[in-house]
């Protein structure tokens, strides 16, 4: 039994083999029409859900600022820009963004913006959420296997599988979580820097945010997304290759005027 699951999972293991756009390898097995599928489901049920904003000037804003984003990664993309206050936006598989009018307050320059939405298509080009149901799936099946040939029933067994369920959550779910927003982050910034955005302006939206939170935010610890401190380093670390990026850009005299 034990040798037909360990066979069993390292087949698994095998065809699941992807490759980050940073050359991180993956564990990906979910097939991306059904992500792809998903994503346009949630967005449909977003846009009846949530009211969309009526302000022309913040839709030319995010869809000029979008449109140069995503043009470096082909494809057809909507944009739809909601009314909520919260500072957020978010991409979803199959090619979807939305801005909510609380970021857009927020920012000083379309650079800022553009670092958010640079940050978001990277989640969807390194294939992060289905990277992350992928290993959902794979914690969830492995706590079954485990119940299975254990002693699901004994004490001991039930203390096993609860401290794997936690183990699972804390040890394997949240850093990959971290690990997406700081690869999104990296991805995002040269995706910006290649659209002809300011790079450095991604240093002052965090700094924006950092303010903004008030020391508010959680823990890094227990929170999928790096601290600011942790983000804003790793940003200036990779701001040289992305200053070569826009300073190519600039020579050939790809500039977005956006204006909020």
């Amino acid at each position: 039994m034990l040798k037909k699951i360990a066979i069993t999972i390292s087949c698994c293991l095998l065809t699941a083999c992807a490759t980050s756009p940073t050359g991180r390898s993956q564990f990906i097995y979910m097939p991306d029409t059904q992500l792809n599928q998903m994503g346009l489901q949630a967005f449909d049920n977003l846009k009846k859900e949530k009211p969309v904003s009526k302000s022309s000037q913040y839709t030319q804003f995010v869809n000029c600022i979008a449109e140069a984003i995503t043009y470096e990664t082909g494809g057809d993309w909507e944009v739809v820009v909601f009314e909520d206050d919260s500072l957020n936006a978010f991409a979803l598989p199959g090619n979807k963004i939305g801005v909510h009018t609380g970021l857009i307050k927020l920012v000083d320059n379309q650079d800022q913006l553009a670092a958010v939405i640079g940050h978001e298509v990277g989640h969807v080009l390194a294939r992060h959420s289905n990277e992350r149901l992928s290993q959902k799936t794979a914690v969830s099946q492995g706590v079954t296997l485990i119940s299975a040939v254990s002693a699901p029933t004994s004490a001991l067994g039930q203390l096993a599988v609860s401290s794997l369920g936690i183990g699972a959550q804390y040890g394997i779910i949240l850093p990959f979580s971290r690990t997406h927003e700081s690869e999104a982050d990296i991805i995002g910034l040269d995706l910006m820097a290649k659209a002809g955005f300011d790079p450095r302006q991604s240093i002052n939206l965090w700094q924006k945010m950092d303010q903004q939170s008030e020391g508010q935010q959680p823990s890094e610890f227990m929170s999928t997304h790096p601290s600011h401190d942790t983000r804003i380093k790793e940003l200036s670390e990779h701001m040289p290759q992305a200053m070569q990026f826009y300073q190519q850009t600039q020579a050939i005299g790809k500039t977005p005027r956006c204006q909020k």
